[in-house]
């Protein structure tokens, strides 16, 4: 690397440094969520046509991410209009290779579907419907991921504890060793009590709670701390977990 490049690199982590201590961005990052969320702001955005419920920061992050792991399988629970799929899908394709994207939902809605297997990026989706923690579910996923090396996994559809828990157990033994398991949604933890009174999910329990107690009883995995540090607004605080043993 290029001594100006490593340069930059070496002034951007004192810069990420110095922003994972400024107390006030951190609380004005979970303000815009609160203040945005009765808009549904995260519904503002497309990839490639299709929509992704997802904040911008944390797609630059997933891109990030999955440049650097180079995956040649990325499984997502939970597909809703199919935009996060088709992201995957096309950084797997600016990678070139074989690489290709599961999605899992207990619902994959017709029109939905349609939409999705009609894009340009359905050569590199499928998707299984059930329950992402259904026996048989995990079975179908196994079975698909066999004779893959290097897998990175999203987690984003039911968000209680007891679920996002499941799903840890379920799929982290997927994650290859250098690439990460991601948990959305983390950061209903940190909204307001009472914020999703029509939500089976809330403060207590959700997909935070259910990443504390999966990391305290695996050591296989840890938060990597840095990437929400230095997006601050994103869904997933705590939620970016990297592999780190085999």
């Amino acid at each position: 690397m290029h001594p100006e490049i490593e340069k930059f690199f070496r002034e951007r982590g004192q810069n990420i440094e110095r922003l994972s201590s400024n107390s006030k961005a951190a609380k004005d990052a979970i303000d815009f969520i609160v203040d945005t969320a009765p808009e549904k702001y995260s519904y503002n955005f497309t990839w490639m046509g299709i929509p992704i419920i997802q904040f911008p920061q944390d797609m630059v992050a997933m891109q990030e991410i999955i440049w650097q792991v180079k995956p040649d399988l990325i499984i997502e629970t939970g597909v809703a209009h199919g935009g996060s799929l088709v992201f995957s899908a096309s950084m797997l394709e600016l990678l070139g290779g074989n690489g290709h994207v599961l999605g899992i939902d207990i619902d994959i809605r017709e029109h939905n579907r349609i939409e999705i297997e009609k894009h340009p990026m359905s050569k590199r989706i499928t998707m299984i419907q059930g329950s992402s923690i259904d026996a048989g579910t995990v079975a179908q996923v196994k079975e698909f991921a066999t004779g893959y090396k290097n897998i990175l996994v999203f987690l984003d559809s039911n968000h209680t504890h007891d679920h996002v828990k499941n799903e840890l157990e379920c799929y982290s033994p997927f994650v290859t060793q250098g690439s990460y398991l991601v948990v959305f949604d983390t950061v209903i933890e940190d909204m307001p009590g009472n914020f999703y009174p029509d939500r089976p999910w809330g403060k207590g329990n959700n997909p935070k709670t259910a990443v504390h107690e999966f990391i305290r009883e695996n050591k296989d995995f840890v938060i990597d701390e840095s990437i929400p540090q230095k997006i601050l607004i994103t869904v997933a605080p705590d939620g970016y977990l990297k592999r780190v043993k085999a």
